[in-house]
């Protein structure tokens, strides 16, 4: 517990709860669990879900629309060190970009029970679809994070 930092709750438990009440209000799809500790931990995925979806694939979208441009990683780690509140803009930038993601997932949600009722095939096959997007999702991630530590283990060497 004293490893959760505000980056966990910001962009990981407070978007997976704020994602599972509005897919019940929005979608009528319970997610909710009465008990609190698994809840907590059932939320915290599915915003680290949210995350990795922003990270991997909506983030990448708006770089190649030029709606913004980033900095580039080497330059971020010697300037965070000079300017620590570089890091708390980070943290506050990639929860926008979380938020930004859940109610597009919100609206994927949507369209994908849409077409679920006209194509009733998706109902005997949506499970496997979601184990085979979160795995794949999950590869990428590890991927990219590890790309994350090489770079600061060769800035720091």
């Amino acid at each position: 517990m004293e490893k959760i930092t505000t980056y966990n709750i910001f962009n990981y438990l407070l978007p997976g709860i704020i994602f599972v009440i509005l897919l019940e209000y929005f979608l009528e799809i319970s997610l909710i669990i009465e008990n609190n500790f698994v809840g907590a931990f059932l939320y915290y995925f599915i915003g680290m879900t949210i995350s990795r979806i922003g990270s991997l694939i909506i983030a990448p979208i708006i770089r190649w629309t030029k709606l913004i441009k980033y900095a580039k990683y080497k330059d971020y780690i010697p300037a965070s060190i000079k300017d620590s509140k570089i890091e708390l803009l980070s943290e506050v930038n990639n929860m926008y970009r979380t938020f930004m993601t859940l109610f597009f997932v919100l609206l994927l949600a949507k369209l994908y029970f849409v077409i679920e009722a006209e194509l009733g095939f998706l109902i005997t096959t949506s499970k496997t679809l979601l184990i085979v997007g979160l795995t794949i999702l999950y590869i990428f991630s590890y991927r990219k994070q590890t790309s994350f530590v090489k770079e600061r283990v060769e800035a720091n060497n």
